[in-house]
Formats: structure tokens, C-alpha cells, sequence
């Protein structure tokens, strides 16, 4: 990964649904705005990891990130809107979690968080991790080594340091 502590947030597009299903497109500047927000970083939407402990990490501990001054935690995975809106719908995210499409990889390959999941019939993907940015600067970023694991970027873990 090659965004790090002190970097700021490359000006990409992310894809959503909004409230009336049409799909939306929004600069990740924009989308975090002048707040402190986490970035969950995600392979997939409906894969195993991602659906069995990081989002669902999240969505549990959406409360004692607010109490931590967090206003905004944004997930993006490589699929389009139609997909991350129907994950966010599938694991009860809510309103606690922004379910946000990278699907040209556009903010990945920014950040340098690509990597290749061809073996296992997923193409290019999205690493896993957890960032904490603050007025677009990254202030913490835990990457996983593989995308399998889910410890480092784990809500239990991250939330526990900031």
C-alpha cells in the first residue's frame, strides 16, 4: 500500500445508490469532508472475511466509534453500487456504514491497495484494511497481509488505538 500516515486522500470517484436507487457518483474528498471518518477497505462485497468479521466489526462498534469523534465510516469494495447496496442491506449496516462502489478501481489503485485475486476467480481486488482520516489526511492505516485476515483492521483492534 502506498498511501501512508501524513498522506492526503487522492481525489478519486466512488459509486453509491441513493434513497432512490439511482446510481450516484461522489468524490471521496467530498464524501469525507472536513471530519474525522474510518475507510473500510474490503475485497468484496459478500465474501467470507469481509462478511463473516470486518463489516460486521463495524456495524457492532459503530457506537463506540462515535463516542471517539468518528462522524462517518465509509466501506469501499471493487463492485458496483447495485452490489454494495445490497451487502449493506444483507448485513443491517444501515445508516452506521456508507456502502461506496470502486468498481473501475479507481481509489484503490490510488492508494496502492490493489492486488490480485485471479487465482481464486476474483480478478483484481481491493487489499483489506482500516484507515482513520481526518480533514483528508490519513492519520492511521492498518493493511492486512492477506486479504483472508481479518486482525490488524479488525473494529475490536483499530478502534482500541485512536
Amino acid at each position: 500500500m502506498k498511501i501512508k500516515v501524513g498522506d492526503k486522500l487522492p481525489s478519486t470517484e466512488l459509486f453509491y445508490l441513493d434513497q432512490s436507487n439511482n446510481v450516484k457518483k461522489i468524490d471521496i474528498l467530498d464524501l469525507c469532508g472536513n471530519n474525522k471518518i474510518i475507510i473500510l477497505g474490503m475485497p468484496g462485497a459478500f465474501t467470507k472475511t469481509c462478511s463473516a468479521l470486518h463489516l460486521p466489526g463495524y456495524i457492532k462498534n459503530y457506537e463506540l466509534a462515535s463516542k471517539k469523534g468518528i462522524s462517518k465510516i465509509i466501506c469501499i469494495a471493487v463492485n458496483d453500487p447495485n452490489v454494495m447496496k445490497a451487502w449493506g442491506e444483507n448485513q443491517n449496516a444501515g445508516d452506521k456504514i456508507f456502502m461506496a462502489g470502486d468498481p473501475f478501481l479507481k481509489f484503490t489503485k490510488a492508494i496502492g491497495a490493489e492486488v490480485d485475486k485471479s487465482e481464486k476467480g476474483l480478478g483484481i481486488r481491493s487489499n483489506r484494511y482500516t484507515m482513520l482520516v481526518e480533514n483528508n489526511e490519513v492519520k492511521k492505516v492498518e493493511e492486512e497481509k492477506e486479504t483472508a485476515t481479518c486482525k490488524l483492521s479488525a473494529a475490536e483492534n483499530f478502534l482500541k488505538n485512536i
